[in-house]
């Protein structure tokens, strides 16, 4: 069977988890009493599951780089990680919204910034939302946290090497 793809080139598949992931997260924020102090950054994660995934498919990034990306991908989807979602529901995304950010920081010094800025869905600056992200992890995730995922991004990138 033919795997169908939509006008981005992004697998079906994908883009259906993209939409449940964004149906999810601002189902639970909807029904918080008051606005979530990381609302915001939980909302980066369905924008930047659909980056990744189209990142992968984009000629213009270098196979090597690929290999991070698609490590990323499988992090959001599965349901084994550092903070998994089935135990602390959406909140848990913020480690998965850090791991796509350290992801592309190390992208952006390998790939012109508009291969990964076309494929932007979200209204912030991509580039500003990366930097903030990888500088207010250790804050969020707590410094053994962001060391692991920090430690396990640079074996990756050396084996790559």
């Amino acid at each position: 069977m033919a795997e169908q793809r939509n006008s981005d080139g992004m697998e079906k598949r994908y883009e259906d988890f993209y939409r449940k992931l964004r149906g999810r997260i601002r189902k639970w924020l909807d029904g918080r009493e008051k606005k979530h102090e990381w609302a915001e950054i939980l909302l980066l994660a369905p924008d930047l599951f659909h980056l990744l995934v189209c990142l992968l498919f984009d000629k213009d990034v270098p196979e090597r780089e690929k290999t991070k990306i698609l490590m990323a991908i499988a992090y959001f989807i599965s349901p084994l990680d550092l903070l998994p979602e089935l135990l602390l529901g959406p909140v848990a995304f913020v480690d998965d919204v850090a791991i796509a950010c350290f992801v592309l920081n190390s992208l952006v010094k390998n790939v012109e910034p508009e291969v990964i800025e076309r494929h932007w869905a979200g209204e912030d600056d991509l580039l500003e939302i990366v930097a903030v992200v990888v500088s207010h992890g250790d804050a969020w995730l707590g410094s053994g946290l962001f060391r692991r995922i920090k430690g396990f991004l640079d074996k990756t990138e050396k084996k790559q090497k």
